[in-house]
Order: structure tokens, then C-alpha cells, then sequence
């Protein structure tokens, strides 16, 4: 009953990751390693998936074989194939991000003397500069922006962890006509559709994707650029990095686990590639052409 059990439950987790049409049914083949890898070539091949949604996948996997080989010590070596398998490695791409040039041309974009256009700009204005997580957005509620002497926002990040983040005055003014227009209660969303409810993740990625494609008419640089709530989020690290932040205090801003998460952002900022270049002293050894000697010249005439 046991070995039962675990086989469903598996396969409970192998459709949870994504496998709806995974290859054939867990009842007619052994869970194994082989199994597994079978479902991650489906998965990558068949459905088409990146090799990051894959290893994704390939975690939740390995956190149930994880939990089969703690409760169930008869499986261990069975589990212990499966957790051997290795991730699948990547390249992995440099931190997209916009410059203070293409903000202020995404930020000009919206038409504000219409309701959606004061909302949506307020919305680019506040993720640029807070650096919110898009599910942080929109789960803002109107008591959690904090106007007056000491302006910030607070919300609820990962880990259902709370964290306060401070507000420019500019965006001070931006958010408190907004709010002021929009009067809602203190369990309002800040940010409503013109229907009145909370606006979802795919809806701020819309209007991103839309300004960001407005923008680029004014700002040649935006053209072809891939911009996302969460490039405007890469966006205000490396606006903090590059204004002389250190890094703990950018990892306490964007609400990240480990100051580690924030070295991605070392890593694509070239100015500071350029500023220790330039401290860095030039040799000497300049490019000259080669100019045989008298004995050499001699000997080559010779032959």
C-alpha cells in the first residue's frame, strides 16, 4: 500500500510541475530515474519549455523524492537515483534594465488627462522607484501607503515577509493626488481596474509592454528592448548601484534573502566595469614593426 501511495502521489507531482500530457500513464512503468528523465525530455522537447522551467519542474521533484527518502527508508536508494540526476545548465544572461534616459521617456508616455493614464503612470512611477515585486503591486492597499513626514509604502514580499520602503517626493505628490482621486478604503487596492477591482499580474505586464512600445517612438534605445515589471525592478537596483548604494542596503530595499541575490547587478553594470579601467594604468608596450638587423639581412641575401 505504501509503494502505492508514493506512485500516486508522484504522479500528483510530476502534473503539478506541468505534465499534462506527460509520456505514459506512472500506473504502466516503474517511477525511476529513467521515468523522470523521460518526463523532463517531454517537458523541454514536446511542450517546449526553457531549461530554467525545466529545472523548475525538476525541483519539485526532487523536494517529494526528498521527503520519500526521510519517511520511507526502504526507497532510499531508489530516491537516491533520482536526486543524482543533475540540473540542466544554462547560459545565463546579464540583468535587463533600463537607463534613467529611457524612465523618464516611459514615464512621460501616459496620457494623464485621462483616469487610466494618471493610473497607470503612478504605477510606473512607484515600481521604478520602490523596485516592487509586480505581486507586491498589486496587492497594495490603501493603508499601506504612509503620506506626510517619513512617505513610504509598506507590503508583504516573499516569505510573507514586511518591509517598508521610503518615498521620493515626487512620488510623494504623484501617489497622494492619485489616492485622492481614487478615494477608496483602507482595504482598497491602490491600484483598481474601471471596474473597481484589483488589477492581476498579466494586466501590469500589459501596461508596461504598452508604454514601453509608445516610448520607443521618442526613445530609440527602447526599440526592441524586452521591459517587464521585473526589468523595472532591475531597473531601481541598478539606479541604486550606480548612485554609490552599497550592496547590503539594495538587497534590504528590493526585500531579497541573501545579499549574494544582489551580486547579478555587480555583474551587469558597465560603469563600474569603466571607472576601474580607468584607474588602472596603461602599459607602456606600444605596437611596432619589426626591423631586422645588418647580420640577419646578410644571411638572407646569402641564400
Amino acid at each position: 500500500m505504501r509503494v502505492i501511495a508514493i506512485r500516486s502521489a508522484c504522479c500528483f507531482v510530476l502534473r503539478a510541475s506541468g505534465a499534462t500530457n506527460h509520456p505514459p500513464s506512472c500506473g504502466s512503468r516503474t517511477l525511476d530515474a529513467a521515468l523522470i528523465g523521460d518526463f523532463l525530455t517531454h517537458v523541454e522537447k514536446v511542450r517546449r519549455n526553457s531549461a530554467r522551467s525545466r529545472n523548475t519542474r525538476f525541483a519539485a521533484i526532487r523536494s517529494f523524492y526528498r521527503y520519500v527518502a526521510m519517511n520511507e527508508p526502504e526507497h532510499v536508494l531508489h530516491c537516491q537515483r533520482i536526486l543524482a540526476m543533475p540540473s540542466k545548465r544554462y547560459v545565463r544572461r546579464t540583468v535587463d534594465f533600463i537607463n534613467r534616459t529611457e524612465m523618464e521617456a516611459l514615464l512621460s508616455t501616459p496620457n494623464q488627462s485621462t483616469w487610466i493614464g494618471r493610473r497607470d503612470r503612478a504605477i510606473l512611477l512607484l515600481a521604478l522607484q520602490t523596485g516592487l515585486r509586480v505581486s507586491e503591486l498589486i496587492n497594495l492597499n490603501c493603508r499601506d501607503v504612509i503620506l506626510g513626514t517619513g512617505a513610504h509604502i509598506r507590503c508583504e514580499g516573499k516569505g510573507r515577509k514586511q518591509r517598508s520602503t521610503p518615498l521620493r517626493r515626487d512620488t510623494v505628490k504623484t501617489i497622494e493626488a492619485w489616492l485622492k482621486e481614487r478615494a477608496g478604503s483602507d482595504d482598497d487596492p491602490v491600484f483598481p481596474t474601471i471596474r473597481g477591482v484589483r488589477l492581476s499580474r498579466d494586466a501590469v505586464e500589459h501596461i508596461v509592454r504598452k508604454y514601453t512600445l509608445a516610448a520607443s517612438k521618442a526613445c530609440a534605445t527602447l526599440i526592441g528592448k524586452r521591459v517587464s515589471p521585473h526589468v523595472l525592478r532591475h531597473s531601481t537596483a541598478m539606479e541604486l548601484l550606480q548612485n554609490g548604494v552599497d550592496r547590503t542596503v539594495i538587497a534590504l530595499w528590493l526585500g531579497h534573502e541573501s545579499v549574494e541575490t544582489t551580486q547579478v547587478y555587480m555583474h551587469a553594470d558597465m560603469r563600474l566595469k569603466e571607472t576601474a579601467l580607468a584607474r588602472v594604468a596603461s602599459t607602456n608596450a606600444w605596437p611596432a614593426r619589426y626591423r631586422p638587423d645588418d647580420a640577419l639581412l646578410s644571411f638572407l641575401e646569402s641564400l
